[in-house]
């Protein structure tokens, strides 16, 4: 089993008046030359969580995070022009509370952050928080 300290929470970038299945997300990550989706779960528009990975392998979702980590996507995160913003829907919501919960109740000790909350920062600017540069709010 693996050792989890760390539950990360994506966005998938896409456009919310359009749709991105799991198996877009999918090909997207094999095309880009993943094993699969780089994520353990994907939350659709409607709530739908769906396993995309088993727990027991390391994510592909966030470089130098995997090894200890959970990723968890939702469909979403930029309006209808492109713009990142915060598109969840009451649905996506309620499903990511839920889902959280459970894996912070099974992984006791996690910690919950966003992507962004862990990447690099890209512009070097002292000063400025690292997510600015991310299109993605999450």
């Amino acid at each position: 089993m693996r050792f989890i300290n760390l539950i990360v929470v994506h966005c998938s970038a896409t456009r919310c008046d359009r749709c991105y299945t799991e198996h877009d997300l999918t090909t997207d990550h094999l095309r880009r030359g993943f094993s699969g989706a780089g994520y353990h779960f994907y939350i659709r528009k409607n709530g739908d969580i769906k396993s995309l990975r088993p727990l027991s392998l390391p994510g592909a979702h966030v470089r130098g995070w995997n090894a200890g980590s959970i990723g968890v996507c939702y469909e979403g995160g930029l309006d209808e022009c492109g713009r990142p913003a915060d598109t969840r829907t009451l649905f996506q919501k309620h499903s990511l509370h839920v889902l959280v919960l459970l894996l912070l109740k099974d992984y006791p000790g996690s910690r919950l952050c966003g992507h962004r909350d862990l990447s690099p920062d890209l512009n070097h600017i002292r000063g400025v928080n690292h997510f600015v540069c991310k299109a993605c709010g999450s």
